[in-house]
């Protein structure tokens, strides 16, 4: 691994380090995974990305995601759009679609933030909101899943290529909440376990959002939870199908489209460059 250059980009916070393996298969076993992702040990991130030649004829980039405990996650919105942004730098174009094991997710360039750097358009895919699509362990309505720990009762479930259940809570930042969202990660009514996300509806087409990830812990911010949120949030009639979902840096515009797809935009930032 030595001399391997890597990029450190974040969306509002949710960080990534981000390596280039479309020349050539990286070695990236489980154990040199979790050192990389370790905020002490090695660069640290919420999840380490690795580009790789894409399978579809219809992709740019072929995107893996892994997070901090080594294991490989199916999306992820921040990175996506931090990753559109390199490879629309490299083609020049304003259009890009990155592959994952989750599908194709096309991304569009849609203005410049205040960083100078591009703020990015996501169609992130179909909100999946049946039973067997979260997945969940029995048949039930996933507009109120019959599931909670304490505080934190009554989700809603949605996929956006990962499992989300999400908690409409009087406040998203009560610290009291937390240990409760670490234990439904890991609840056996979620078989892939889940990504739980707090959300706080603070006015009119507005949320507030914290979202405890499957593999990582909580995140500053995390694109699929904001989109779920929306889908949530949309669902149960606290909002229509365009929100602003307000994360602890910055605020990520999700819409829930007629065709059932889901779209989020925001801007992303390169913090460093970097060698391992």
């Amino acid at each position: 691994m030595s001399g391997l250059p890597f990029l450190k980009m974040h969306g509002l916070g949710n960080d990534f380090v981000i390596l280039d393996g479309r020349a050539g298969t990286l070695d990236l076993p489980v154990a040199r995974r979790r050192t990389i992702a370790h905020r002490q040990l090695g660069v640290g991130c919420d999840q380490l990305i690795v580009l790789e030649p894409p399978t579809e004829r219809d992709a740019d980039v072929f995107m893996r995601i892994y997070n901090p405990d080594g294991s490989e996650a199916g999306a992820c919105g921040n990175a996506t759009r931090c990753v559109a942004s390199l490879v629309m730098d490299e083609r020049r174009s304003d259009n890009v679609t990155v592959q994952t094991i989750s599908g194709l997710l096309e991304s569009q360039k849609v203005g410049v933030g205040g960083n100078g750097l591009p703020v990015i358009a996501v169609d992130m895919g179909p909100a999946r909101l049946d039973w067997r699509e979260i997945p969940v362990a029995k048949a039930c309505d996933t507009n109120h899943m019959p599931v909670g720990v304490g505080a934190l009762q009554d989700p809603v479930g949605t996929n956006m290529g990962n499992p989300h259940a999400t908690f409409f809570v009087a406040d998203a930042l009560d610290p009291a909440l937390d240990p409760l969202a670490k234990e439904m990660e890991r609840h056996p009514f979620f078989p892939e376990r889940v990504n739980v996300g707090l959300a706080q509806v603070t006015g009119e087409n507005r949320i507030r959002l914290r979202v405890y990830e499957r593999g990582t812990g909580f995140t500053l911010a995390c694109g699929s939870g904001a989109c779920a949120a929306g889908v949530a949030a949309s669902r149960r009639g606290l909002t229509g199908r365009k929100v602003d979902v307000v994360v602890q840096h910055g605020t990520l515009t999700v819409e829930w489209m007629p065709d059932g797809h889901v779209t989020m935009t925001g801007g992303v930032s390169l913090a460093y460059r970097g060698e391992l």
